[in-house]
């Protein structure tokens, strides 16, 4: 299974996993050559369409030499590209939508029987993707998608025309999944929508977010409760106070700013003005003192002048982000956008890109070495530290979702579990805590994560994972309304 995109793409290749191991596949071990590779797609890049077929290309000599693999493409781009995928590279077996992808073990068994590719793309969303069984990822904290789809017409985002009108779930089916998963072992469960705050429009109550935070709080042997992404536009006050009075509600925010110019705030169609943003902040940080914040901004924007972009680090100075998703902005196809007037050159794009950078990496900087002293509480996470085993450390995130390395001590915690430390140094994008953990409570995730490892391997029947082709260059992450990859 290999992922491009956002959380919510994320979310739907672990429902995607679950569909198929109920199907009777199983996950390819890290060597193998996979019977089955399916691939879902992100389509908010101009380059996304290469990335797939750079892929889908490297895999038609391994296919050419296994007879019976296939090849599934599903997602973002699958929605928008349709047949063209299969005209493109006839050696795909099937290729689904984003509405449909509950129907992708059947389609791979047709296309089995008929000896010839399946493509079948809703119109229309058929199941819930949180009411499909899902493969978690991890055993400690799970994604919850309350709403699927878009009602914002933003200029430069193609996913309202991908994933439809917005949807919400009942509030009772997303309690009783989180419930569930409490009673699995999870800790963390982190709440998912497009527009993640205008939940409950459907229904007619426009509190119905600040109320489902609320009682997410008093779900018994939940730790931690977090959301992406919200927009601006519908964040209220009954939002903030439901953060600031819900304990299990983490002190972390993230909302995209996208641009600090008002002007190009229009021209987005993102319908709100910098004031406005700077506004929510205040409250938020009134609130919350402890309160980390982190957005996404697209520098170079058709038609963006020098005031333009030196709005943007006008607001970048006055927000204060913890870290900031910063994007050079890219063509979408399909969108308003792309055909708008002002297209700016690559080396204006680079250099404003690198200065925006820099101001909000001296920000993220100067914030963590304030918190050098700081004792927080780390849900210890898995493979976050790409160096940890060499420095003997562990990972894990602080309840504002800073990422601390700390190192394990004598007697390790374990991912789920969670660890006390002092904070020893900051650096622009984490933590350092020197010393062992001052204390460690061994939680029911920590239980969990434990009893995944000692599962015994099933035994292998049809595999499914991805073959050792080389792993792909990762995509940026979406610049739509979704948060990034984390």
């Amino acid at each position: 299974m290999r992922t491009f995109g956002c959380q919510m793409n994320v979310h739907d290749s672990e429902r995607l996993s679950g569909l198929l191991e109920d199907a009777g596949y199983v996950r390819a071990a890290g060597d193998a050559t996979p019977d089955v590779v399916v691939f879902n797609t992100c389509a908010v890049r101009e380059n996304a369409d290469n990335r797939l077929y750079g892929n889908l290309g490297q895999l038609r000599p391994v296919k050419s030499g296994r007879p019976g693999m296939q090849i599934a493409v599903g997602g973002c781009l699958a929605q928008k590209d349709r047949g063209e995928i299969v005209r493109r590279a006839p050696w795909v077996d099937v290729v689904f939508g984003t509405h449909n992808i509950g129907s992708l073990p059947a389609l791979l068994e047709r296309a089995r029987v008929r000896e010839q590719a399946q493509v079948e793309i809703a119109e229309a969303l058929e199941h819930f993707p949180s009411t499909l069984p899902a493969r978690r990822e991890s055993a400690y904290a799970a994604w919850v998608a309350i709403s699927v789809g878009c009602n914002n017409t933003c200029t430069f985002c193609i996913v309202p025309a991908l994933r439809g009108k917005e949807k919400d779930r009942r509030p009772g089916e997303v309690l009783a999944e989180v419930r569930a998963l409490v009673a699995e072992g999870v800790a963390e469960v982190t709440l998912l929508g497009q527009n993640v705050n205008a939940y409950g429009v459907e229904f007619g109550d426009r509190q119905a977010f600040s109320k489902l935070l609320r009682a997410c709080g008093r779900v018994e042997g939940l730790e931690r409760v977090r959301f992406t992404s919200p927009h601006p536009r519908d964040f209220t006050d009954d939002v903030i106070e439901a953060m600031a009075e819900t304990p299990a509600v983490m002190p972390h925010l993230h909302m995209p700013l996208q641009s600090g110019s008002d002007a190009v705030l229009r021209a987005m169609r993102r319908s709100y003005r910098s004031d406005r943003f700077l506004g929510i902040v205040s409250k938020v940080r009134a609130a919350m003192p402890e309160a980390a914040i982190t957005t996404d901004i697209i520098v170079g924007f058709p038609g963006e002048t020098d005031a333009d972009f030196e709005e943007t680090l006008r607001v970048v100075r006055e927000a204060r982000f913890s870290q900031a998703y910063t994007f050079q902005y890219s063509k979408r196809p399909g969108t308003p956008a792309a055909t708008m007037p002002g297209q700016l050159p690559k080396e204006l794009v680079q250099e404003r890109y690198e200065r925006l950078v820099a101001l909000q990496d001296a920000i993220s900087w100067e914030q963590n070495r304030e918190l050098v002293g700081r004792r927080v509480e780390l849900l210890v996470a898995e493979g976050q530290g790409r160096k940890d085993d060499e420095r003997h450390r562990m990972s894990g995130r602080a309840p504002d979702n800073r990422l601390v390395h700390f190192a394990a001590g004598e007697e390790p915690p374990r991912p789920g579990d969670l660890a006390t430390v002092e904070v020893t140094y900051g650096a622009p994008h984490h933590l350092v805590a020197d010393g062992a953990p001052l204390a460690v409570r061994r939680t029911r995730a920590g239980d969990a994560w434990a009893a995944r490892q000692g599962a015994p391997a099933a035994r292998p029947s049809v595999t499914l994972g991805m073959p050792a082709v080389g792993r792909p260059e990762p995509l940026p992450a979406a610049t739509g309304c979704a948060a990034p990859e984390r």
